[in-house]
């Protein structure tokens, strides 16, 4: 979620409020159905909701307590604020396997240089930086594998700080966080994976087979898929980029994974795209699969990719049959759209989740507003249409900022599908960025 342009920003102090119960303990309100909403509106399960008419009126700063207005049902509970994390807090994912699966919740912060990874213990309330370094820069997007550890990217087409031990990587890398069994908050190693590539990264999904998506973000920005030459081991694989051959629409249509040169897919991805002529798109920057985000709920076969300066959101089929490529091929169509199934005020969408049913939650970026009558960043909700269709049914404003100049980063679905995090990120006012838990209000 590159913006353009950086601020500073004052440190604030929060107090969090920590609630406890047993074995299922969490800060802030627990989830239960709304039944004021049961019959009405859109979305699913704990999620049903009226759509809001418009965006909010913005302020410098907004709300430091309530940053976000939501729909009637619905409460925002503040887990986190700055100084207990670093400025520019980005992605999140909390540790979706193992022992106490769900209790922590995982961020990177996006700044320019020594930026770290933090975390929260969604029991205590508990925020702390775990590991940080002086070349690492514009962290952005965060996923746990299915082996349980972590990975993290590093955001820039251009590294103004290079991995020594890799300094042929012109771009960002990916890094590899492994966590103590016995205490997750602990990190016991960190190891840089350039077999993914070297690019600007932001999201990255795995799906069931171990294979991992992410894109570049520039323009023209690329789809890839990395299959590991051992499941599990990101050390070494194949790297594939996307190519529309058949195509249907604006770069949609049948396409085919083109296998990368490895050697070159180290130095520079986006380069190894350019030679094998992908197909570009305007800043790609998150992607989503159904078997991330704590949902393995169906639809494992769709990668979400959201492509932020064209004002839409990709769906690639994964489930056609072996193809052109010796990876299989795929399918690329428009699920979210302007003059498809949403209006000129769906803007640069940034940020993807999945929620258990299929709805798509997305995050706008469209960067910088100002205060006078501006309006703020929302957030959206894509529904499925029934029969698999290529295109979202609905697209719905969930929320909207009351800070012009922040952005909503990093939306996750807890591992029940019951609470919605966000990061409010670049605040104006005190420039304090806040980590933020969404649920259904207690009662409803």
């Amino acid at each position: 979620m590159t913006r353009t342009h950086w601020q500073l920003v004052a440190v604030g102090v929060l107090g969090v409020v920590v609630a406890c119960v047993a074995d299922d303990r969490a800060v802030g309100p627990q989830p239960s159905t709304p039944v004021a909403l049961a019959d009405q509106g859109v979305g699913s399960g704990s999620f049903v909701f009226e759509p809001l008419a418009a965006s909010a009126v913005c302020t410098n700063g907004g709300s430091a307590t309530q940053p976000l207005v939501l729909p009637s049902g619905f409460d925002q509970t503040i887990i986190g604020s700055e100084p207990d994390f670093q400025t520019g807090i980005d992605m999140n994912t909390q540790n979706e396997t193992g022992q106490q699966a769900g209790r922590y919740l995982y961020r990177v912060s996006e700044v320019g240089s020594n930026a770290s990874l933090s975390v929260t213990d969604l029991w205590t309330g508990a925020t702390k930086k775990i590991a940080q370094r002086a070349d690492w820069e514009s962290l952005d997007p965060i996923v746990w594998t299915p082996w349980g550890t972590l990975l993290f990217a590093e955001e820039t087409n251009e590294a103004a700080f290079r991995d020594p031990a890799f300094p042929q990587s012109v771009a960002g890398l990916v890094y590899e966080v492994f966590l103590d069994p016995a205490d997750p908050t602990v990190v016991t190693n960190v190891v840089a994976r350039p077999a993914i590539g070297s690019k600007s990264h932001e999201g990255m999904r795995f799906d069931p087979q171990g294979n991992l998506y992410s894109i570049s973000e520039r323009t023209p920005g690329y789809i890839y898929k990395f299959v590991p030459d051992t499941k599990g081991d990101l050390s070494s694989g194949q790297s594939y980029v996307l190519k529309v051959t058949q195509p249907d629409g604006d770069r949609t249509g049948g396409a085919e994974w083109v296998p990368l040169p490895r050697p070159a897919v180290i130095v520079d991805a986006s380069a190894a795209a350019d030679a094998v002529g992908a197909t570009g798109y305007g800043r790609p920057e998150d992607v989503e699969i159904a078997t991330s985000s704590g949902n393995a709920h169906g639809g494992a076969n769709m990668l979400y990719v959201a492509i932020t300066s064209e004002h839409r959101v990709l769906a690639v089929d994964l489930r056609e049959p072996k193809g052109g490529s010796d990876h299989g091929s795929a399918h690329v169509a428009n699920y979210v759209a302007r003059g498809l199934n949403t209006t000129t005020e769906f803007i640069m969408p940034d940020n993807l989740a999945l929620d258990h049913s299929g709805n798509l939650y997305i995050t706008e970026d469209p960067g910088g507003n100002t205060a006078g009558g501006k309006r703020g960043d929302d957030i959206w909700v894509a529904t499925p249409a029934a029969g698999n269709a290529s295109a979202a049914a609905t697209v719905a404003r969930f929320a909207t900022l009351t800070d012009c100049e922040a952005e909503p980063t990093g939306v996750y679905f807890d591992l029940k599908g019951q609470r919605l995090f966000v990061n409010i990120q670049h605040r104006g006012g005190d420039g304090a960025d806040k980590a933020v838990a969404i649920a259904p209000a207690r009662g409803n």
